[in-house]
């Protein structure tokens, strides 16, 4: 029988499955040593490998990115954990400047195998410095691998394999992805950066989709397959390296794409997809339309953070007018996604 477990478990699996296999491996941030484990996804760490390779830090998120960067070059391999991606703009010169840029400038003789989990979201009031989804900023920079697992499974393989890395990897993890169960092997086992996963076949349109918009896309999926139309949904995994070659296969079948990322869409990852399948297809006939969010300050209240994000209803009617314009559009989904109404906060 296959075991079904949550993403913040198998993130928590992960990191007790590398730390005993590996004593370099190092587990620091605020909250590690929480009651509540950072969502589950530290509990019991700190009582296992104590307070030298598992420790709580302090409000100095520049400072202590630059003790993980230096963990690193010293031979350890540290996680950094931050609970809002937010603050990682405290470090950016850390990150930006430092880790991306040592193993090229010292001409790859020190290497750098740091792991940042940096927690991205909506709801319980997250509002305008606490929800932002920033992976594309870090996607623009050579020398930093960004990673954004919709699912249990690739939340563990991915973060082993980012463990196992020598070069600095960007872990992105959304806060309502982190209660969403699927089948987790038990056993370690890695899945490589830089793989694409369809998640359903299709051949009339092809959705890309990042975080949380993975789930909302898989239910717009649904509804419109009951609807006779036919999807396909691709998860990116990796946003850099970028694995174009599944996307690109998948236009050849459906000629109509429609990118939904979980952040703003100017200058962002959606852009990017598209932008690079328009080089890949010069002569045309590919359909593009992307989704994400609005130009402005994410919201706060309810009622705004209801228009503010995309969700399944509004994803099938896209796609749906993509395939058939001016025909009736399929009703998705009107209630609320579980995991929406469910989180309670406060992180």
């Amino acid at each position: 029988m296959e075991r079904v477990i949550k993403c913040s478990e198998a993130i928590r699996e992960a990191l007790d499955q590398e730390m005993e296999l590996d004593e370099r491996v190092i587990v620091m941030g605020q909250g590690v040593d929480d009651a509540k484990g950072m969502w589950g996804t530290t509990l019991g760490l700190q009582k296992k490998y104590g307070a030298g390779r598992v420790f709580d830090t302090p409000l100095a998120e520049d400072g202590m990115t630059g003790v993980a960067i230096g963990a690193a070059l010293g031979g350890l391999r540290p996680v950094h954990t931050h609970i809002r991606m937010d603050f990682l703009v405290l470090a950016m010169n850390q990150l930006v400047n430092i880790a991306a840029k040592s193993r090229y400038m010292y001409g790859g003789s020190v290497k750098v195998p740091l792991v940042v989990r940096a927690v991205i979201g909506r709801s319980w009031g997250q509002g305008a410095q606490h929800s932002q989804a920033l992976h594309a900023w870090f996607a623009h920079i050579p020398g930093i691998k960004v990673v954004m697992p919709a699912t249990a499974y690739d939340a563990k393989g991915c973060l082993i394999q980012a463990i196992r890395d020598d070069n600095p990897v960007l872990f992105v993890e959304h806060r309502l992805v982190h209660q969403a169960g699927s089948h987790v092997p038990s056993e370690p086992y890695a899945v490589p950066l830089g793989r694409a996963r369809i998640l359903v076949p299709g051949s009339q349109l092809t959705i890309v989709a990042t975080g949380h918009m993975v789930m909302e896309s898989m239910r717009a999926q649904a509804t419109l397959e009951k609807a006779g139309l036919s999807i396909e949904v691709i998860d990116p995994v990796t946003i850099s390296p970028l694995d174009t070659a599944t996307i690109f296969a998948s236009l050849e079948k459906t000629g109509r794409l429609l990118v939904v990322d979980n952040a703003w869409l100017s200058c962002g990852f959606s852009a990017e997809i598209i932008a690079r399948a328009v080089e890949h297809f010069p002569g045309g006939g590919i359909q593009y339309a992307r989704m994400g969010f609005a130009p402005v300050t994410c919201p706060t209240t309810k009622v705004l953070e209801k228009e503010f994000y995309p969700d399944a209803r509004r994803i099938a009617a896209r796609a749906a007018e993509m395939i058939q314009p001016g025909l009736p559009t399929p009703v998705g989904p009107q209630e609320e996604a579980p995991e929406i109404t469910r989180f309670k906060g406060p992180f």
